[in-house]
């Protein structure tokens, strides 16, 4: 899904379709919402009478509806319009190695209800309690309006043309098709993605509106597992076989621990909530070993942080350890992509002010110039539940993304 810049757009001529003057308008009253008629001609230089159709189309599709009225300098007070979006409902699901996240929510992202369930790893198991679970979430909020799809977000690589999850290491998932199994069992139409990917839809079509919102990004994910989401010029790079932007898996020491993926050294194995713990309770870092001492300890990245803040110097000193790390990536990133602004999100984001000294002083050290150690660093924290945000806009950016045109 391309996202259409509303700073600097082609409008349509006869030789294009109707349908792309159609988007940029949509766009234009999402973008600066609540906006009139007159407004939205003079920001594409059109007419009136254009707008005027176009406005119509929209409202007759449900997709913009009249707000109040305004006072004007002069003429008839203008009727304000404003995107659909309250009534227009999206089931966001969120899988991770440890649980699974449920959110219903509009199209603007606003949370209406939550629930979570220890993550069945069998995709068979999970789409049968997802299709127990989902109806009756929608029956209870019925009222509120009606369901048009369901997003997926999961903690591995996905192709988009199949929907199947490639390799998932934190589930054990190679080659696994949950998404036609959940359509099959809910009847809704279901789109699936990867995790960092999904934060950075969120940011793209949840996040700030008009020409703040950002085109050319890094979305890094800190939590079970580590990955990136990259857009370039409002458009997800995938790669070629849609493996694109597995960040946590690039080698900082071929000696160092062994990681969900089966190799070693990998930066996931440093920075992940797992490793972060595992440093904690002073165990080197091991898939299957890790898990069973969380399992015993019953600790999680949250109470580390929460001692850390309390004072306690071997929770400082873990959290440390892994900025030292993550700022090592951070500047890999920085030099070979060069973005614009990075987002991080992630549980440790909670602990933001005690970590970003450390990863700002790695970053200086590595950057090969003084503007890109400057490169923004912006926190994403984890109760703004973008994974979900993600999956919210799997559905939703779908109404707003620029057509294909041949």
């Amino acid at each position: 899904m391309r996202k259409i810049n509303t700073r600097s757009f082609v409008r349509a001529t006869r030789s294009t379709p109707r349908e792309i003057n159609r988007q940029i308008l949509l766009n234009l009253v999402r973008e600066h919402q609540p906006i009139s008629r007159a407004d939205l001609a003079r920001r594409m230089r059109v007419g009136r009478g254009m707008v005027t159709s176009l406005v119509s189309e929209l409202i007759a599709d449900g997709s913009v509806y009249e707000g109040t009225t305004v006072d004007a300098p002069r003429g008839r007070r203008p009727m304000m319009l404003h995107v659909r979006t309250h009534d227009r409902l999206v089931i966001g699901i969120d899988v991770r190695f440890s649980r699974t996240y449920l959110m219903l929510s509009d199209f603007s992202g606003t949370p209406i209800a939550m629930e979570t369930f220890d993550t069945i790893v069998d995709p068979a198991g999970l789409v049968a309690e997802l299709r127990r679970r989902i109806p009756r979430l929608l029956k209870t909020y019925k009222a509120v309006g009606k369901c048009n799809g369901i997003g997926l977000v999961v903690p591995g690589m996905v192709d988009r043309r199949t929907g199947r999850v490639l390799n998932a290491p934190q589930l054990g998932w190679r080659d696994v098709d949950v998404r036609d199994q959940l359509a099959a069992a809910t009847g809704f139409d279901v789109q699936i993605e990867n995790a960092p990917i999904a934060c950075a839809l969120a940011q793209m079509w949840l996040g700030q509106r008009g020409g703040d919102a950002p085109r050319d990004f890094v979305y890094v994910t800190v939590s079970d597992g580590v990955g990136a989401g990259l857009v370039v010029n409002g458009e997800v790079v995938r790669g070629h076989n849609s493996t694109a932007g597995e960040f946590g898996h690039v080698p900082i020491d071929p000696h160092g621990p062994t990681c969900l993926c089966g190799s070693r050294g990998c930066l996931e194995a440093y920075t992940s909530n797992l490793a972060t713990l595992s440093r904690y309770l002073g165990h080197e870092f091991s898939p299957a070993e890790t898990r069973e001492l969380l399992n015993e300890s019953r600790i999680s990245i949250t109470d580390v942080i929460a001692r850390a803040r309390s004072g306690e110097a071997r929770a400082s000193a873990a959290l440390h350890e892994t900025a030292r790390h993550l700022g090592v990536g951070l500047a890999v990133i920085i030099n070979t992509l060069n973005p614009a602004q990075i987002f991080v999100g992630g549980e440790i984001t909670e602990a933001w002010d005690q970590l970003s000294p450390a990863i700002h002083d790695i970053i200086n050290a590595r950057a090969l110039t003084s503007t890109a150690a400057a490169t923004p660093l912006i926190p994403d924290p984890a109760s703004s539940y973008p994974r979900l945000r993600g999956a919210t806009a799997l559905i939703a950016a779908r109404e707003f993304a620029a057509p294909q045109v041949a």
